[in-house]
Formats: structure tokens, sequence, C-alpha cells
């Protein structure tokens, strides 16, 4: 698994260079930016108007769907109409599902296409057959016949192909052997490699998207390793589908691409939101611009063992009572820090700050108080805060500058549980005994910060002092130079593991451990999400602080948000919502909103608004609830992956969306007060 997951510091996947027209994808270009159109294709001028609108804010490759044969025909006057702009660089790719005939057609006309190969040759009866080993080889030998057209086609023409495997489309025959699964969704891509293979074709670019980033991060590593085994570098196109809107699709593509991206994989990329396509340009540009800052470090692999790459498994910890926050590690609930502004650390100010955050933020407790302390002398001041804390259900945690000694805690009145967090330098073994001493003695916790370099020094004291009252995490700054914030948290784990602990661990997303760049909100939040989602999605972190320093209470939504995009803690309805297309059968922006404002307090509930089913039910993933376009004005409902409601009118749909929710139990009124 040369290029696969859990490094520590990133070493770019080598990939072949394909020519999409004159744009290179692989080899030693940049990560390449791309999005799609969201007009009806046979609607010349208004999906021109947007591919100059999305090349002019830096599209690389833009993106057209082609659903059927008039549409894939329109395709030459937008090429032509494109050039003629000025944007006879920019490569155009014709999405394809269902039909060989409009691939055909297209691939006339662009420089690459795209094919799903869950129904490309495939009707989707949702049936379940054992095949036999003889059957399924008939199968893949009628895959054959119908691919074989367009792959000799795009050899004689120069053309790429994309060969882009969607969780939610697998084919019959990949989901009775394979499951729906990480394995079937690279399975199934590879059936198609073969046919291209076969014919002397290799200008691909594959990929495997799902709403899931856990799903999208385990496919991708198989694909790879897969490829490795096989000598195979064909460029990955990386994304998350499905989305959805606002703050939560930007969380969830950065943790699916992100965690990718410093795992040295991807070459291109797009960011699927449920908004103008050209606002998913800047969110692209700002990852792959973090990765490639990554990329220029001199790195080498090294895997862990103790990070299972292809399937979720979290880390087995120890349990850590919190107090009023309740408990963290073991199979407990992530629990959120969030850092104490300045002007907030009197017990009066704070009383007020919480009284008002407890109002705005009822889904998203404040569990734990982070109070930096820069000295002896105001260790009393900090400490008066701690029953304030408490009565609004929050956990005290302060950080203690090193020169701090330990006897100056000895008559400090905290309760129990109180966390003290400070930074062990390489040699202050004697300080860490003495500060896991004290804090076992009045019940409080220490949060240890070590460097995964300093580690070593600190291996026989740790494996001696076990695992009560005490937690770890990273030193801010501490993955420095070749080695990312991922990395040096994934490094901290692996000592952990070589001395036997199974202490909790403690993600801090802050400044000093972002992978630079923008400093504003979405730079803040792209770090947040990658540092903090990557590790979740690999079973890494039991307490989580976002620490802009900024604002509190988007501190705490964050921290919040990045844990519901993980999928490590619900605390709000999800969203599942494609980002529209030339497909869609209604306005996807305007619908997934009023969805929202009549949904949204629905805790632990999750709908999907799918402009239509073109790759099938199993698109939704996961979803309690759909909301699926079946034809223009016409919406059918579904729970989970069945349809029960049909051709509803789009003006009725929504409220019979919510009678939907009640009959099946998962109704709440809204709080009058929010």
């Amino acid at each position: 698994m040369a290029y696969c997951a859990s490094r520590f510091a990133t070493l770019r996947r080598p990939a072949t260079e394909v020519m999409i027209g004159a744009v290179g994808v692989g080899g030693g270009h940049p990560i390449r930016i791309q999005s799609m159109t969201t007009s009806d294709t046979e609607d010349v001028p208004a999906t021109l108007r947007q591919c100059i609108a999305l090349a002019e804010v830096g599209c690389e490759i833009v993106r057209i769907t082609a659903p059927n044969v008039p549409a894939a025909r329109c395709l030459r006057d937008l090429r032509a109409q494109f050039s003629a702009a000025g944007f006879a660089h920019v490569p155009l790719v014709a999405d394809i599902h269902f039909l060989p005939t409009a691939a055909m057609e297209a691939v006339e006309h662009v420089e690459k296409i795209r094919v799903n190969p869950g129904n490309y040759a495939d009707k989707k009866k949702f049936a379940v057959v054992d095949y036999s080993d003889a059957e399924y080889e008939g199968e893949l030998q009628r895959l054959h016949e119908s691919f074989s057209p367009l792959v000799k086609r795009c050899r004689e023409l120069g053309r790429c192909l994309r060969i882009g495997t969607n969780h939610g489309s697998l084919s019959d025959r990949i989901m009775n052997r394979y499951g729906d699964s990480p394995l079937g969704m690279v399975e199934s891509a590879l059936e198609f490699v073969r046919i291209c293979e076969s014919h002397g074709f290799h200008d691909l670019v594959l990929s495997m998207k799902a709403s899931n980033p856990k799903v999208v991060i385990q496919a991708y590593r198989l694909l790879v390793e897969r490829m490795d085994r096989a000598h195979r570098a064909y460029p990955l196109h990386l994304g998350v589908t499905e989305a959805g809107d606002g703050e939560d699709g930007r969380i969830k593509s950065a943790i699916g691409i992100g965690s990718l991206l410093l795992d040295g994989l991807g070459d291109t990329i797009r960011v699927s939101l449920t908004e103008d396509s050209v606002y998913e340009i800047p969110v692209a540009q700002a990852l792959a611009a973090k990765a490639m800052r990554r990329w220029a470090l001199p790195a080498t692999a090294a895997e862990p063992d103790g990070i299972a790459p292809f399937a979720y498994q979290r880390r087995e910890t120890a349990l850590l009572r919190l107090g009023p926050a309740g408990a963290a590690g073991a199979s407990q609930t992530q629990r959120v820090i969030v850092p104490l502004p300045a002007a907030a650390r009197t017990p009066t100010a704070l009383e007020s700050l919480l009284a008002a955050a407890a109002k705005r933020l009822k889904d998203n407790p404040v569990e734990g108080l982070l109070v930096p302390v820069a000295s002896a002398a105001e260790l009393p001041g900090a400490a008066a805060l701690a029953p304030v804390a408490a009565r609004f259900g929050a956990t005290l945690a302060l950080e203690l500058s090193p020169s701090i000694a330990p006897g100056a805690g000895n008559t400090l009145d905290l309760p129990a549980h109180t966390i003290l967090t400070r930074s062990f330098a390489a040699g202050e073994n004697a300080a860490l005994r003495a500060w896991v001493g004290l804090a076992r003695h009045r019940g409080w916790t220490l949060a240890a910060e070590i460097q995964p370099a300093d580690f070593a020094g600190f291996a026989r004291d740790l494996a001696a002092l076990g695992d009560e009252n005490l937690l770890f995490t990273l030193r801010a700054g501490a993955a420095a130079g070749p080695v990312h914030p991922v990395g040096g948290y994934r490094q901290l784990v692996e000592c952990l593991r070589a001395v036997g602990s199974r202490a909790p661990l403690w993600v801090r997303a802050c400044p000093a451990n972002g992978l630079g760049g923008e400093e504003n909100f979405l730079g803040t939040l792209l770090d947040a999400s990658v540092l903090a989602g990557a590790l979740l999605c690999d079973g890494l972190g039991d307490l989580l602080s976002v620490e802009s320093g900024t604002d509190f209470e988007r501190d705490v939504r964050l921290a919040y948000n990045v844990l519901q995009g993980a999928g490590a803690r619900i605390s709000k309805t999800e969203f599942v919502a494609c980002p529209s297309c030339g497909r869609t059968l209604f306005d996807l922006q305007t619908t997934t909103q009023r969805i929202r404002a009549a949904t949204g307090h629905l805790k632990g509930v999750k709908i999907a608004v799918m402009g239509c089913i073109v790759n099938g039910p199993g698109e939704m993933a996961d979803a309690d609830f759909g909301y699926v376009g079946g034809a223009p004005g016409k919406i059918n409902l579904y729970v989970g992956k069945t349809a029960v409601r049909f051709n509803i009118p789009e003006t009725e749909a929504v409220d019979r969306l919510v009678d939907l929710i009640r009959e099946q139990g998962r109704w709440m009124e809204p709080d009058p007060a929010s």
C-alpha cells in the first residue's frame, strides 16, 4: 500500500499523465479544478453562459450532462461557441448515464466522456440473483460488447474517459456479489478498466463518489491499493457527491477530499454543492492550494499499523469522566471543548455568555471551556469560573503555562474532573509524573501535549503510568516541516499504541495545526474539517475543539458540524442534497431551503433531496426519507430506498413530506422559542 492511508507526511501518489484536450491531469500537473453546469443542455445559450461563468472564475474542466441523444448533439454547438468565446483551452466533459447511444454522439464533440459503470450498460432491476461463475462471466461479456464501441472511438479521436463509480448506483451484478460497499464500488470500476485495457486504451481517470465521507475515503484507498497491486497508476478525480449546501456541504467535501489529498491521492477535484456552480470553485481552489503546499515539502511514506484504512474502526480508549459534561472515550460520543474569550473570563461575564449560548445553541451544548493560564497568579481567577461552568453543564479545561509547577495546584479549589492541559517537552519526565500524580490525587484529568518526536523519551513512564485520569493531544504546531497535522496526530496514536496506552485523544483544530493559506472563515472551516474529519473517519478522536479565537458561538457550531459531517455525532437534521445538473426536474436550491425550513428541527433525521433518480434510490445512501424529482413538476417521496408516494404536485410535495414523516413516527413539533 505504498500510497494508501495513514501516513504521517504527504507523499504524492504518482499518476500517469492524461490529456483532456489541452489540460494535463496527473503526472507532474497541479490539481485540476472542475465543476458542472446545471441548465438544460438543450438550452444552448443558457448552458454556454454557465460554461463561460465557470471558466472565468477558474474552473479548468467543465462537465455537461448528456441524458439523451438530442442533448448530446447540442454539445457540438456548445463546444464551437465556447471556443469562439475564447475558451478553446477549457475542455468539456459529457456526463452519461444509461444511454450508450448518447455517449457515442457526445464523443464526437467533447474532449472527455464520463460514464457511470453502475448504469451505462445495466438497467437496474434491483433483483436478488445468485450468479454462478458462468452467468457472471456472461454478464461481463455483455458489458464488454456494450462498452467497447465507446472505448474504440475514444482511442481513435484521442478522447479521455472517466469511469465514475457512484456508491448509490452499483449494478445488480455487483451488488449481489460484492454488496453495497467500497469493495463493490472498486470492482464496478475495474470491470470497465479491464475492458479499456483489452483495447490498449489507457487515457482514463477514475472516481469513487458517495455522500458519506467515510465511504469515499475507504473506496479511494481500496481502489489505489488494487491499482498499485496491478501496477496501474490512473489519475483520480475526487469528490463527495450530494454533499449539500452552505457550511455543511463545504465541511463534507473538505472531509472527503481533504483527507485523501493528505494521503497523497487526487489529481482533479470537484466540490459538489447545492448552490450555483461558480461557488464551488473557490472552495476547490482553497483545498487544492493547501494540498499542493504540503506536496511541495519532502516526505517519505510511512504506514502505521494501528489504523484500518478500508473499514471504519474506532480506536479503543479508556473511559474518561468529565463531571458536568458526562464522559468521553470508550463508547461515549465525542465531546466539544471551546476556547473562552478573554472578555468572558470573570464569573459574571461567563454567566452572561453561557446563558446566551444556551438559548442560541440548544442542540450544540458547550461541554468544555478552555481557559489559558499564563502564571500561577492567574490560577485562583480561573478556578473561580468552575462553578459557573458547572451550572451550565460544562467542564473547565485550564491550559497551563509550562512555567507553572505542580505545587501550585496543591491548594487549588477545582472540582473533580477538571482538565489541566500542559505541554511537555523532551526531558520533562519528572514534571509529567508529578502532574499525573497530582491530577489523580485531586480527581482531575491531565491532558498531556506531547510532540511525537519527543515521545520515545516518555515511553517507559507512560507504560508504567497507565490510563487513569489521562488524555493526550498534539502540541500545537508540533506537526512541523513535512509532517502534516493529521500525520502528527497519527504519529501520536502510534506512539500510544506502542506503549499500550488506551488514553483518549483530544483533537485541537487551531491555527497552529492548520494547513496554511486563507486566514478567514473558509480557511478555518477547511482546516478544521480536514484535520478533525480525517481523524474521525479513521476512528481517532474523543474530544474536539475548534479554536479560531474569533467567535465563541461559531467555534461551537463548527465543531458540531464537523462531527456531524464525519458521521461521528448527530446534532441536527441531515440533508443529502445533489448539486443539480441538466437532468434536475425542479429548483434544487430553493426546494432544499423550503424543506430545511420545515424539517430542520428534526434532530437525527436524514432527508435526501434529489433532482432526479438517475442513479437509482441507492444514491440516497442511508437517508430516512427522500424527496425526488419523478417528472417535470412531479415529486416522488421515499421511505429509505422505497418509493411510497408518486407524482405529487411540486406545490404540495413539502407538506406531503411532513405528513409522511408524521406517519412514520419521526415527527416532533418545533420548539416555539427556536
